[in-house]
Order: C-alpha cells, then sequence, then structure tokens
C-alpha cells in the first residue's frame, strides 16, 4: 500500500495519524493522545499500549483504533495467522495469505516493532531504551516465538523451508500435539511419496482431548504410512541436520533429510518476572493472573488477554479473539470521560469446539458430546483454516481465488 511500506526493518513502521518516527521515545509520542492529529486535535484521548501482536492484541489494536490513542508494541512489525503457519511451511503460496503488516489493519495508531522488556506504573519499556508512557496498558504476549522481525524475511523463509520440504524425501515431526499432527498430516496428503515419522514422548497423540480424538488422529496417520512413534522423545540439544539419523530415547535411529520441532512454546511472560509492577501478578506456571473483567487482579488500568492469561480454559485462537472482544468493550467504557464508574463486562470461560486438521480434506474434531472425524469437520476446518474469516475480521480485504 504506497505510504505504508516499512521505514526500515526493526524500527517503528509508520503512522497513519500518529508519529511512528524511529527516533521517538516515550514524552515525544505524547502521553494521553497529545498528538491529536487526525482525530480533530482532541487532546483528552488516552493511551492505550498493547504489548503483542498476536491474534489478540491485533484484533483488540484494531477495535479501539478510532476510541483512543493507540501503540502497538510487537517484536514483528507483520501479523501471522497461526494455525496456518503449518500449512505455509508445507505450500508456501498460503503464507502470503496468512502473512500482513500489522499496519495493513491497525490504519489510525502507531506501531513500534520490538520487545517490551520492562513495566512501570506509567511506562512500558523496550528493548530498544524506548519508555512508552500509557493511561491503560494491555499484555497479550502469548506465547514465545522465533520468528524475523521483517514480513519480507518470513515470507523468505517459508520459501526456503519449502524448497527444502519438496526436495526431501523423508522427514521427520518431533512432537504428537495439534502442531506435529496437522503438520505431518499436510506432509503425507501433499506429498504422499515421502517418508515421514512423528515422535511423540506421549503415550497417545493430542494428549489435551480425549483419548478417541488421539486415536481417530492415530488412525488417520497410520493410513497415510506415517510411522508414528510413541512414548518416545529425541534429544533436542543434540540433534543435527547435518547428520541425517536421529536417535530416539529408546535407542531407534531414524533416517530423516530435514526435522521439524512441534513442542510447546514456553509462555511470553518471562520478560515480566522483574517487573516491580506485575512480577507479583504471575501465578506458578507464569500466567497472568485476571479478574472477570480481564484486569489484571490488582490493578484498574491493566489488562491481559490471550494464552498469557489464567483463566481456566483451553489456550485457543478463537476464544483469546472472545478475550480481545471483552477488554475491548471494557476500554471503551472506562475510557468515558463522564462514565468512570460503569458497570464493566465480565468474560465467562468457555467450553470450546477443538479442530485439529488431517490433510487438506480430513478433520478430527472434539465437542462437547461427541467426537467426530472425517470430511465433515474437514469441511468447517482443513480447506482454507480460517484464513478468510480471520483476514475479515482485522478488515484486511482478500482477493477472488483465495485458496
Amino acid at each position: 500500500m504506497e505510504g505504508d511500506r516499512p521505514l526500515e526493518c526493526g524500527v517503528t513502521i509508520r503512522s497513519s495519524s500518529v508519529s511512528s518516527d524511529p527516533g521517538v521515545s516515550n514524552r515525544d509520542l505524547g502521553h494521553g493522545g497529545g498528538s491529536g492529529s487526525g482525530r480533530g486535535g482532541n487532546a483528552t484521548w488516552n493511551r492505550v499500549v498493547i504489548v503483542g501482536g498476536g491474534i489478540a492484541g491485533s484484533l483488540l489494536a484494531k477495535s479501539i483504533q478510532f476510541h483512543a490513542d493507540v501503540v502497538l508494541i510487537d517484536q514483528k512489525e507483520y501479523f501471522e495467522i497461526p494455525w496456518a503457519t503449518l500449512r505455509s511451511t508445507v505450500e508456501q503460496p498460503v503464507a502470503e495469505k496468512a502473512i500482513f503488516s500489522h499496519t495493513d489493519y491497525l490504519v489510525n495508531g502507531t506501531v513500534i516493532t520490538s520487545s517490551a522488556v520492562d513495566v512501570t506504573e506509567t511506562d512500558v519499556i523496550t528493548a530498544d531504551g524506548r519508555h512508552v508512557t500509557y493511561d491503560y496498558l494491555v499484555i497479550a504476549t502469548g506465547h514465545t516465538t522465533t520468528s524475523p522481525r521483517c514480513k519480507r524475511d518470513m515470507i523468505e523463509k517459508f520459501k526456503e523451508a519449502n524448497v527444502k520440504m519438496r526436495t526431501s524425501s523423508s522427514v521427520l515431526v518431533i512432537g504428537g500435539g495439534p502442531a506435529g499432527v496437522e503438520l505431518a498430516s499436510d506432509i503425507a496428503s501433499v506429498y504422499p511419496d515421502k517418508k515421514v515419522t512423528l515422535v511423540h514422548s506421549g503415550s497417545r497423540l493430542l494428549g489435551f482431548i480425549s483419548r478417541k480424538a488421539g486415536n481417530k488422529a492415530l488412525e488417520w496417520l497410520r493410513s497415510k504410512n506415517v510411522d508414528v512413534l510413541l512414548e518416545q522423545s529425541i534429544d533436542l540439544d543434540t540433534i543435527s541436520e547435518a547428520d541425517g539419523i536421529y536417535m530416539t530415547s529408546a535407542g531407534e535411529a531414524i533416517a530423516a533429510d530435514c526435522y521439524y520441532v512441534c513442542v510447546n512454546k514456553r509462555l511470553g511472560s518471562s520478560w515480566l518476572r522483574k517487573s516491580m509492577v506485575l512480577k507479583d501478578s504471575l501465578d506458578i506456571y507464569g500466567q497472568l493472573k485476571v479478574d472477570e473483567h480481564l484486569r489484571v487482579k490488582g490493578r484498574n488500568n491493566i489488562f491481559a488477554i490471550g494464552d498469557i492469561i489464567d483463566v481456566p480454559e483451553r489456550k485457543q485462537g478463537m476464544l483469546a479473539q472472545k478475550h480481545a472482544m471483552v477488554a475491548a468493550k471494557n476500554l471503551k467504557q472506562l475510557m468515558k470521560v463522564s462514565n468512570k464508574e460503569t458497570k464493566l463486562s465480565k468474560y465467562r470461560p468457555s467450553i470450546s469446539i477443538t479442530m485439529v486438521s488431517l490433510g487438506k480434506k480430513d478433520a478430527v474434531a472434539e465437542l462437547p458430546f461427541t467426537t467426530m472425524s472425517g470430511f465433515l469437520p474437514g469441511l468447517i476446518k482443513t480447506r482454507e483454516l480460517f484464513l478468510r474469516r480471520t483476514r475479515k475480521l482485522l478488515g484486511v480485504d482478500h482477493h477472488s481465488g483465495f485458496l
């Protein structure tokens, strides 16, 4: 989009109506919406700083951008639809639709491309030394990632991964959770002639849902000639792709041209453990403790949403979107100057539907009262992985012939 090009990888990316000069600091940004540009010069707007540009943080930023002075702090200049990442590895063109700049949906706010390293009572401190003031703060850092900071580098990474995938005759997938199962099934579906091995330390696949669902996934994978090794692990600290041979904990040697690690990522909360403001708000698992309004307990102006919170429910993108919408409603209410004591919306933990893709046509779905697999649940998720829905939710236009 003309005028919205990145200035440089790793710095603040463009501004629509709010300054995003890569050299700005906290006070240069203007506390409390002081810039007023594009908003009729209204200097009373509250600043909402959102840390984390995953689905929860991005949807919240998009939802309140015309109600506040929004600053989004993310270590990447782009949003990546997380449930399409694995398909992007197998089919690189998917990445073109699953990755787009934060500025494609945040047209009335500031994007700072950096990591947050600390929080004070008034500021968020970033890795590049900025102190960004806030009236309201939202933590949405989810799980840790090692993605490139630049969109172009991420697209290139997927291109390289796809070349490696296409030229490899054998592939090792480590991990039997939803990521490992979906990746192995995608490879088996798109490249049926490749030798695919999946190694999982658990006694069954998809251990976070029912045994029946895990067994259905196992049956599907084995029907596609995927070699599934349960109750075995591989030492991630010693493996090397150059060797081409991977030893399991049971002493079994696996030959593979390339491997993919699909194990649980750590929560993105380690940076808060030294924060004087929020370190005591973390539970023993590193989750932020929130109240029924999704505010960090004991804090009136700090919210947390997405995978990082301690709400007792599965960590899913669909639920993170619900967090964002509740937080958006509450922030809008709180920012009404004459209505500070308003009744806030409550978030109620949800019993969600879980779907895991099995190749390009099938899926296994766990519903509240039954488990099903095959073509029918595949119609719901597998064909385009909710890409259209997510892009529409964030207001990003898509072209005809989407997938």
